[in-house]
């Protein structure tokens, strides 16, 4: 379900750009691609930790058998932090925000204001979902959010409305449309809660628990020695945060990796600069669609690996992590064989424009796309071990190499220098991730 549901975001969200493509001018197209990079660049960077802090903290708990909800309060604080930090610093800085980024559109501002703010709630609901394992309702939140933000785009197209506003407009929405499955999650959790405190006669079937809800063993006799149950007091801010903080600084190289090729054509290019840096957003879909489309194994991943570690199962653990490096190293080869005989043919038919895509540039995207879900999949195995001050350390050098390579001067074609940066730093992340992946992690207190 949860595959399904990633799947045709993905899809949805390449037909959101094609729409906006034809149904705008190429500065006003520009103008929404750099809104949309802006607005993710923002919520990924401050609101992704905290998604996958519940994600690893739920499920680190589940597997240990711990109750409370102190976690879910440490979680909130941050993301209510992070938000506020946003707001004070968007509204301190509105001028170099609207004048120079958006081009003195106060639209695309407030609309940028608005939806990273709505994104804070979006992406707390999304860790919930993923830490007790309701994938279902996660892939419909995140095809609702794809869904509404498309219509914007298709109304335009339809003639229905006009604009670069209304395109816009829909990244507002989309997060605030996606919540509607949260009283669907709160009404199972309640549901699970009752369904344990059921006590079944003896001899009776035995009931299937909830999704996400461990099943319940049979009490053990008491021993005067036995510990305590864990209490919600045992997760603390400093825990929670220096998790959160590690994982930032991961967000913070990933959005680099996707988003600062537009951003410094954008800033070096002159006038030209919004139209090219459009293109060059068009050429990083080939990676950016599919790495959507991988976010259902990695929501799926990161509490499944954390449970085996928080078990002591180290061989399902890496089995694990070597049939998804295999699945993703396989579907990278395909694409970038696509792109090989038919790339610049799909992406002229996909965005039109005067633009010629390079078929090399092409494949080496492809290539840099596989080599980044590798990484991306090295990444959640070392969250799930307790590693991620050390993979945020891989992810900081490659993103720091790739901005290095782009402010190289020397290239005439500037396209291309994005295209074949982001292939070789995505080989040094996973190289690095690799080896990470080859250290014995120690073995951390549970969350």
């Amino acid at each position: 379900m949860l595959s399904v549901g990633i799947g045709v975001t993905g899809l949805v969200t390449y037909a959101y750009f094609s729409l906006a493509s034809y149904g705008l001018s190429a500065a006003d197209y520009g103008g929404i691609t750099l809104l949309w990079t802006s607005v993710f660049f923002v919520v990924s960077v401050l609101y992704r930790p905290v998604e996958q802090l519940l994600s690893r903290t739920i499920a680190d708990r589940d597997a240990h058998g711990r109750t409370g909800s102190s976690h879910l309060r440490v979680a909130a604080t941050i993301q209510l932090g992070f938000g506020v930090l946003f707001l004070v610093a968007v509204l301190l800085f509105r001028e170099p925000v609207q004048q120079g980024l958006f081009g003195g559109s106060r639209a695309l501002y407030w609309v940028l204001v608005v939806a990273v703010l709505a994104y804070a709630a979006s992406y707390f609901a999304r860790g919930f979902l993923a830490g007790h394992r309701h994938f279902a309702l996660y892939g419909g939140l995140v095809l609702m959010e794809a869904v509404s933000r498309c219509l914007f785009a298709l109304a335009v197209v339809l003639g229905l409305l006009a604009g670069q506003t209304v395109v816009a407009l829909g990244l507002a929405a989309a997060p605030l449309v996606s919540l509607l499955v949260v009283p669907f999650a709160v009404g199972r959790r309640v549901r699970g809660k009752r369904g344990r405190g059921a006590v079944a006669p003896a001899g009776v079937g035995d009931a299937r628990p909830a999704e996400g809800i461990a099943p319940l063993e049979p009490a053990a006799p008491a021993e005067p020695s036995a510990a305590p149950p864990a209490t919600e007091t045992e997760f603390t801010m400093a825990r929670g945060g220096g998790f959160a903080a590690a994982v930032l600084l991961i967000m913070v190289a990933e959005q680099t990796f996707l988003n600062a090729g537009p951003l410094l054509v954008k800033a070096t290019e002159g006038a030209a600069g919004t139209a090219t840096a459009g293109f060059v957003f068009n050429a990083l879909l080939i990676a950016r669609a599919p790495l959507q489309l991988f976010q259902a194994v990695q929501t799926s991943i990161l509490p499944h690996l954390t449970g085996l570690f928080a078990s002591g199962e180290a061989d399902p653990f890496r089995r694990s992590v070597n049939a998804t490096l295999l699945a993703v190293g396989a579907f990278g080869a395909a694409v970038a064989l696509g792109m090989l005989l038919l790339g610049p043919w799909v992406m002229g038919l996909l965005f039109g424009g005067d633009f010629a895509y390079g078929r090399l540039g092409l494949v080496l995207v492809a290539v840099g796309m596989g080599l980044y879900l590798a990484a991306a999949t090295l990444n959640q195995a070392a969250l799930a071990r307790g590693q991620a001050a050390q993979a945020a350390v891989c992810w900081v050098a490659s993103a720091a190499a790739f901005v290095a390579f782009l402010l190289t001067p020397g290239f005439e074609d500037r396209v291309l220098q994005v295209e074949a940066g982001f292939a070789g730093a995505a080989l040094v992340l996973c190289a690095l991730l690799l080896r990470l992946y080859g250290v014995r992690p120690k073995r951390v207190r549970s969350a």
